[in-house]
């Protein structure tokens, strides 16, 4: 996987050449994109702007079908169906799952990581229902204890997105921490969420460990051709208000309640954005451990866009 991103880095290609039924579209997406270049700063911003939502929904593909199925099963599925709302969810994941693997969409290594993503969620709801910290309150078949199975792909979800805009985006880091490290913190996290029921809750510990960790940490990202920078921690934390917002929406279908949602939905608090930002720690170091973060080359040290643009006019005229 970090082969195919370098390599694309090196001929500057489309992020259609990750997914073979998008390879069709290459030329086209090239077409394009000389149009912006060659059409001044508001062409290429414009050009940009909608490169970057149209990522973002491909990387979002796997978990917005499941929001969408979400929201829709709650507005449209019949009540009194022999299929419970929970099951029909869980076997259209595993269809959305399946259906991703035959189109090529996702490669048999991002599937097993995304099942791990699984395994991980599961684990937590099993002891996080256990001790009441929420519940699920409708009837299913496919489910251990209370737990409905379809919920493993709820985090499955994090883990889709995650691999996904790391190679569309072609993610390299500066002054990133060894994984040793990062593996260590991502390990104190998981346990923290089972330990804090019987010992204190070390969650502020984490959240400096945390700063301290990735403060220097940067992300280096390609829209285009051009190389865009970011805080790791300030993705995490956008990351996780996105996923707070999921959320928000998935209380409200009735898909899982907060024990002050039992007698009337209210939304999630605040709070639990740092319960997020930790469990996208977590899934960052799943996630690091596949990809493997590498350095910045030599397009993202390049600050100068009339240089920029000067190499990637003659390299469109070559």
């Amino acid at each position: 996987m970090r082969q195919r991103s370098d390599e694309r880095g090196l001929r500057g290609e489309s992020a259609a050449e990750l997914w073979p039924p998008l390879r069709r579209f290459v030329e086209i997406d090239a077409r394009i994109g000389r149009w912006a270049v060659e059409g001044g700063p508001f062409r290429r911003f414009f050009y940009e702007f909608i490169r970057f939502g149209l990522k973002q929904a491909w990387a979002c593909l796997f978990g917005g079908v499941m929001l969408a199925l979400v929201l829709a099963t709650r507005l449209f599925y019949p009540p009194d169906a022999a299929l419970s709302r929970y099951d029909f969810l869980f076997l259209a994941a595993l269809g959305v799952q399946a259906a991703l693997l035959l189109l090529r969409f996702e490669s048999v290594t991002e599937a097993g990581v995304i099942f791990l993503f699984h395994l991980v969620g599961v684990v937590m709801e099993l002891f996080k229902t256990a001790h009441g910290a929420w519940v699920y309150p409708e009837t299913a078949f496919f489910r251990i204890d209370g737990v409905p199975l379809f919920t493993g792909f709820m985090y499955a979800c994090v883990g889709s997105y995650m691999m996904r805009a790391w190679e569309l985006f072609d993610f390299r880091f500066r002054n990133h921490p060894p994984m040793w490290q990062v593996s260590l913190l991502a390990v104190a996290i998981y346990v923290n969420f089972f330990a804090h029921h019987y010992v204190a809750d070390m969650r502020a510990a984490l959240f400096v460990a945390t700063a301290a960790l990735f403060w220097r940490t940067t992300i280096y990202y390609r829209i285009h051709h051009c190389w865009r920078m970011m805080p790791l921690l300030l993705a995490a934390f956008l990351a996780s208000c996105f996923i707070w917002l999921a959320e928000n929406a998935s209380t409200y279908s009735h898909i899982w309640l907060y024990p002050n949602q039992l007698n009337a939905w209210r939304p999630v608090g605040l709070g639990k954005l740092g319960s997020w930002f930790l469990l996208q720690i977590v899934s960052y170091a799943m996630v690091a451990l596949v990809c493997k973060p590498q350095p910045p080359s030599e397009a993202p040290l390049t600050r100068s866009r009339a240089r920029h643009d000067d190499r990637l006019r003659a390299g469109l005229s070559a």
